[in-house]
C-alpha cells in the first residue's frame, strides 16, 4: 500500500515521536523512508547580507544532522533511506517534495499550541500540510503534549 513514506523534519524533540510510529508502517510495507529538512528560504531573506551566509551554512548543517538521525534510525531498522535538504517555504516543499518522490504517505510530527500561539504563528506547518495534501498525511502529536 505504500512504498515511500515522507517523515519532514526539522531536528525537534518530536521527530523520535513521528519515526515511532512512522518506521512500523515503512517496515509493514517493505517502503522507503525518505527523510526531508527544508531550510526555510524567508528566515535568510530576513537576514542582513553579512550575517545570512553565516545563517545559511548553519541552517544547512542542522538540516544535515536532522536528516541524518531519520536515516539512521530507518537504517537500524532494516529500512531503504533516502535523505534530501531543500531550501523554501516549509509546508510548500514538502508538498512539492511528496508530489515528485511519488510519496505515498507522510508522516509529520507537531507540538500541541495554544490558540494564541496559533494566531501568531498563522498555523503550522503540519496543519498546512494536511490541508493541502493530496495524499494520506499521519500527524503524530509531540507526546510531552498530551
Amino acid at each position: 500500500m505504500y512504498d515511500d513514506i515522507l517523515v519532514p523534519t526539522d531536528g525537534s524533540d518530536t521527530i523520535p515521536e513521528t519515526l515511532a510510529h512512522a518506521l512500523p508502517i515503512a517496515a509493514d510495507n517493505d517502503a522507503t523512508v525518505h527523510g526531508l529538512y527544508v531550510v526555510d528560504s524567508r528566515v535568510i531573506a530576513a537576514a542582513d547580507d553579512e550575517t545570512s551566509p553565516d545563517l545559511e551554512r548553519s541552517l544547512e548543517a542542522e538540516g544535515k544532522e536532522a536528516v541524518a538521525a531519520v536515516e539512521e534510525r530507518a537504517t537500524d531498522e532494516g529500512l531503504e533511506t533516502v535523505g534530501e535538504i531543500r531550501q523554501g517555504t516549509p509546508s510548500k516543499t514538502i508538498l512539492e517534495y511528496a508530489e515528485e518522490q511519488g510519496i505515498d504517505l507522510i508522516v509529520i510530527g507537531t507540538r500541541g499550541k495554544s490558540p494564541r500561539e496559533k494566531v501568531t504563528s498563522l498555523g503550522s506547518v503540519s496543519e498546512r500540510v494536511v490541508d493541502n495534501a493530496s495524499i494520506p498525511v499521519f500527524v503524530v502529536r509531540d507526546a510531552g503534549d498530551a
